[in-house]
């Protein structure tokens, strides 16, 4: 599982032209599934990540949690997390998880956020979605399951 999250101070997702999900302060979260991922795996990246000490505290040091600044999470699935690029110009997606299985992990995935995070806005599986952010800092951290 991979989850790509940038410190926003704020993100929108739409879909046909309407917003879908919307925050102010917080994470904005790219959601990677692979088919080996379940949900143990998926309770330790969400542990992890709202966890994380990257917002600052009051002398300036990346010291406060999501929860400790009233952050907001935006969630969006991205099976192009997997894309495998080492043959040719064309990236392959065999490593990404069958669709029935990341949406299913991806809906569990929201779930366990909302009870740490009062405010998680999410995108929809599968649509073409536009995302827009403005990335705080920049601040970017990639989380990878093989990782933790």
């Amino acid at each position: 599982m991979r989850f790509v999250i940038q410190r926003v101070t704020e993100s929108s997702v739409k879909v046909d032209g309407k917003v879908i999900g919307q925050i102010g302060k917080g994470f904005m979260v790219l959601i990677g599934v692979a088919d080996s991922d379940t949900k143990e795996i998926a309770d330790k990246m969400v542990k992890k990540m709202t966890g994380l000490r990257i917002f600052e505290d009051e002398e300036g040091k990346t010291n406060l949690s999501l929860d400790a600044v009233g952050g907001e999470l935006l969630l969006i699935s991205q099976f192009t997390l997997y894309a495998n690029c080492k043959k040719g110009n064309r990236p392959s997606f065999v490593e990404a998880g069958k669709p029935d299985m990341a949406e299913e992990l991806y809906e569990y995935i929201i779930s366990k956020c909302k009870e740490h995070i009062p405010v998680v806005e999410r995108g929809m599986f599968g649509a073409d979605m536009k995302v827009s952010l403005v990335n705080d800092g920049p601040f970017t951290i990639v989380l990878d399951s093989d990782r933790l």
